[in-house]
């Protein structure tokens, strides 16, 4: 049975109008201003397609009815695969809530309170951890380890991924050469390259950059994941003030224009590849100079931009890390602000949602748990009220009456544990039971539940000789990719 969404929607930040008015602002920018695109064989396949390119300045200027048609194109439902299919996600374009793991620190605060660059062995422990965790539908590498080669480690990072989670998974490819070394490791479990793309287990981030720039990497891949028909999140790394226009709604356009001009491309080169609408978008805050991603401004372009693809019948890939660099009350109000407006929006993944801190750059083993924990509230909280003739319960308050208590009827013990959020790290007790376990914080408890999940839980779900045959594959294409790069 596929993995459970909870489902989100309940909150809507934009009007049919405001949305029609960024939809037009949109097709003003696509087919006035256009996109910088850095690849040649983009450039062809563009002008093949109708639309008006530039080849010196390599500037793309997409008509309305060509970037319509081709998004039109893109499937609104698209399956992310588990290894098993227990785990097997379905996107699409309803307000279906999923949550994704978190991503890409190069630092790590381990349960020794060290911060320390991150290691290959916190990438495993960590995967690990969360490999435990209810509320955890696709995977991502947590960390990028600085214990080994930085060119081609998107390829060593796969091979772990694939070996120590069964759920799908985030991924970088590391160039279009790296995409089909993923095909190729992913072939040891799938049983051949044909299966994987039948039934591909990872998905590839492919980002943009603002304002309406696509590299020659990011382009070249997204063109070897279309011949692969391997999902791309097509992801927009934006900052409102920065990139972006300061306001929302500026940069609410920007960014359609840019990630839609990339899904159009990917229809280009295959009709009907699957593409998840992404952001990473925040503001730019003005004291600090920074990038903050949980600022109220951000939450609220993360819900509009949920709205938008949907309205392009597209799957949306939304949120950012905390800006805290610890698990304290900063971060809870930023993660459960963040979390709930998202879910209530009804944002089909939820990104990067355990265990980062400081805008990614950090993850901290305490923060998976504390993040499950707020993902386990946020998600009791969309799934809302039932109300049925058993639920209102008139039967049962008529048999206990005026005055009585419920602790011990038959109605009380039968909805006990089936419509209660049972939180496991946080305290609810009175002050002298508190005291009398500890006086423990949050941050504590954290600490020794995180303990207690890598000490007990330990799958395995490869042979010896599927580990192998990964390995080895991994450290052929980590050398190519180096190779490659010398060049």
């Amino acid at each position: 049975m596929p993995a459970q969404p909870i489902k989100g929607g309940q909150l809507r930040v934009l009007t049919g109008d405001q949305i029609k008015q960024i939809d037009q602002a949109t097709a003003q920018l696509l087919g006035q201003t256009g996109i910088k695109m850095e690849h040649p064989e983009a450039l062809k396949m563009c002008a093949e397609a109708g639309c008006e390119v530039d080849f010196d300045t390599q500037i793309v200027k997409m008509p309305e009815e060509v970037w319509r048609r081709a998004i039109e194109q893109a499937p609104a439902q698209t399956p992310l695969y588990g290894k098993d299919p227990q785990y097997d996600v379905m996107l699409d374009d309803s307000d279906d809530v999923y949550s994704m793991g978190g991503a890409g620190a190069l630092w790590v605060v381990d349960l020794d309170g060290n911060h320390r660059p991150s290691t290959m062995q916190d990438l495993r422990d960590l995967t690990r951890l969360q490999d435990s965790f209810k509320y955890y539908h696709i995977a991502h590498f947590l960390v990028l380890p600085q214990d080994i080669p930085q060119v081609g480690s998107e390829q060593l990072v796969f091979a772990e991924m694939m070996k120590n989670t069964q759920r799908p998974h985030h991924t970088l490819a590391g160039g279009s050469n790296g995409v089909k070394w993923l095909v190729e490791m992913a072939a040891v479990l799938a049983g051949s390259t044909k299966a994987v793309q039948e039934r591909p287990t990872f998905a590839v981030n492919v980002c943009v950059h603002s304002p309406l720039h696509h590299t020659f990497d990011s382009l070249d891949e997204t063109i070897e994941c279309a011949k692969w028909n391997v999902p791309m999140l097509i992801e927009a790394d934006a900052i409102a003030g920065g990139t972006n226009p300061f306001t929302m709604a500026g940069t609410l356009v920007e960014v359609n224009a840019n990630v839609l001009g990339c899904i159009a491309l990917a229809q280009f080169v295959q009709p009907a590849v699957p593409c998840i609408y992404s952001s990473a978008t925040g503001i730019m805050d003005m004291r600090e100079a920074n990038y903050a991603g949980n600022a109220p401004e951000a939450t609220l372009i993360h819900a509009a931009q949920t709205q938008l693809s949907h309205y392009y019948h597209l799957p949306f890939q939304g949120a950012n890390p905390t800006d805290s660099k610890v698990p304290d009350a900063q971060c809870g109000y930023e993660r459960a602000s963040h979390f709930l407006t998202l879910a209530l929006a009804g944002c089909n993944i939820i990104h990067v949602a355990t265990g980062n801190l400081e805008a990614m750059r950090l993850a901290s083993y305490e923060q998976c748990v504390v993040d499950h924990e707020i993902l386990g509230a946020t998600f009791r909280i969309v799934e809302g009220i039932q109300v049925d003739e058993d639920m209102l319960g008139v039967d049962v308050i008529n048999q206990v009456g005026p005055g009585g208590h419920f602790l011990d009827t038959d109605h009380t013990l039968k909805y006990l544990r089936r419509t209660r959020w049972q939180p496991a790290i946080t305290d609810r007790g009175q002050w002298e039971t508190w005291e009398r376990k500890g006086a423990t914080t949050m941050r504590q408890r954290a600490n020794a539940e995180a303990r207690r999940i890598l000490t007990e839980h330990h799958p395995v779900y490869v042979t010896e000789e599927q580990v192998a045959e990964i390995d080895r594959i991994a450290a052929a294409a980590q050398k190519d990719q180096a190779e490659k790069h010398e060049t």
